[in-house]
């Protein structure tokens, strides 16, 4: 990619960025009808277009009901896509809104829906618009409410949701390139004025960038700082990986299965709350369990396997995201808790 951070995205850059996904079936982008997103739907067009053989597009808009605009700007996606040969569908979050948490909820919707029309469509892929400048926002968030590791490598190049992968090429591109792009190419966009309302925290932390980067902090470091952190969560998944296989051999014809308790507290720290989080999150029936949660958990076991040893009398019992936790007889068991009962 070019250095200068306004510079246009050229055929011969949009081909790099597009080029994990020339041997997809089909691909489903997300078009609200921002400049990120118009630009995603006519570079991929366009690269599609260069290919003897390219994966079907297609332009996928979610108006969630939210704005009285959105409908407008859908059919005007819809008019774009149908100039660049591309087919469009407009799908709609209907049912109640929530009061509360409604950013959250609303992009749990819209990943739902789009899921949906990916494996309608039979797309491998779903590919977003999501920046460099999207990326160092995600991480300030994180920061704020004191992520992992995990949390803070924020948003990873290609990942999985709701069934399907989510891959996102412009997470080393500036927003300012995208938008003196369809400058160039004389392309309109929507302005979705709640990107600016400062009753959400992403457009407050946005206002923030320009004081953060006179000390150093722009959106190219802070998204460099979150890669680093994600190489080196890459690399912790695979000790835990190893730690799970170690635990594995020693549950081997044991009469009671579980984690050795001992050989587990004997592991770092970082390496048992990711042991934890995946047990329950795999035995669990609930939302994933909280970090911080976890780490109470982890304490409360070193706690009582330290104080007890081995015993066969439980010594810890609690449950977390709908797994139940045991420590007895020096092992700790994670399985499913029972259902809660709904009162009334």
């Amino acid at each position: 990619m070019p250095d200068d951070d306004h510079s246009p995205i050229s055929a011969s850059d949009a081909k790099r960025l597009f080029a994990d996904w020339k041997a997809a079936p089909a691909l489903v982008l997300a078009v609200s009808g921002g400049p990120d997103s118009i630009a995603l739907m006519w570079l991929a067009a366009r690269w599609r277009n260069a290919l003897t053989r390219g994966p079907r597009l297609i332009a996928v808009t979610i108006d969630h009901g939210l704005r009285p605009e959105a409908a407008r700007e859908a059919r005007e996606v819809k008019r774009q896509s149908k100039s660049l040969d591309l087919v469009h569908r407009t799908l709609r979050w209907t049912g109640v809104k929530p009061k509360n948490g409604l950013p959250a909820a609303a992009r749990t919707a819209r990943y739902r829906l789009l899921a949906q029309a990916a494996r309608q469509s039979g797309a491998t892929h779903i590919l977003t618009a999501h920046t460099r400048d999207d990326q160092a926002e995600t991480l300030l968030m994180r920061m704020l409410r004191g992520s992992g590791i995990a949390g803070l490598a924020a948003m990873a190049r290609e990942s999985e949701r709701d069934g399907v992968a989510l891959a996102r090429p412009f997470l080393d591109v500036s927003k300012a390139q995208l938008i003196a792009t369809l400058a160039k190419a004389n392309i309109a966009f929507a302005d979705d004025p709640t990107n600016r309302d400062v009753n959400f925290t992403r457009p407050r932390l946005r206002a923030l960038m320009p004081a953060l980067a006179a000390e150093g902090g722009d959106a190219r470091s802070l998204a460099r700082l979150a890669s680093r952190l994600g190489r080196a969560n890459a690399a912790l998944e695979v000790l835990v990986d190893g730690a799970e296989r170690y635990l594995a051999l020693l549950d081997r014809g044991t009469p009671r299965p579980g984690l050795d308790a001992a050989a587990f507290a004997a592991m770092p720290e970082e390496i048992r709350l990711r042991l934890l989080l995946r047990a329950i999150d795999r035995c669990g029936h609930e939302r994933p369990a909280a970090l911080g949660k976890v780490e109470a958990l982890a304490a409360a076991l070193d706690r009582a396997f330290a104080e007890n040893g081995v015993t066969s009398r439980p010594r810890l019992k609690q449950t977390l995201a709908g797994a139940l936790i045991t420590l007895a007889d020096g092992r700790i068991r994670i399985d499913s808790a029972p259902a809660r009962r709904r009162r009334g």
